[in-house]
């Protein structure tokens, strides 16, 4: 069972709000409540720990469960962050 989600972005990423969207709607459709937690990698307060993924990234339990590279956290993430699929079979215990 995933206890914790969380979404890393860095404030302006044209992405973000399309994963928040996605995340929302695989959160729903799993079956759970549409809570997690949002990392900025443009704030102080943020973690060295997130800074190292690109925006957006989806973390299930601290895993990625996007394509895994790492980079800046000023970055994009191609393609802007998991499917939809990708985050609902994460959810579930499977990997899109």
């Amino acid at each position: 069972m995933i206890k914790r989600v969380e979404l890393v972005f860095f404030e302006g990423c044209p992405h973000a709000d399309a994963a928040r969207v996605r995340l929302r709607e695989a959160m729903t459709a799993a079956g759970l409540d549409p809570k997690w937690d949002e990392w900025d990698t443009g704030r102080d307060t943020t973690p060295d720990t997130y800074r190292r993924y690109g925006s957006p990234t989806i973390l299930l339990d601290g895993r990625d469960i996007g394509d895994g590279a790492e980079g800046s956290g000023m970055g994009c993430v191609v393609g802007g962050g998991p499917a939809l699929a990708t985050i609902v079979g994460a959810l579930q215990g499977g990997r899109e």
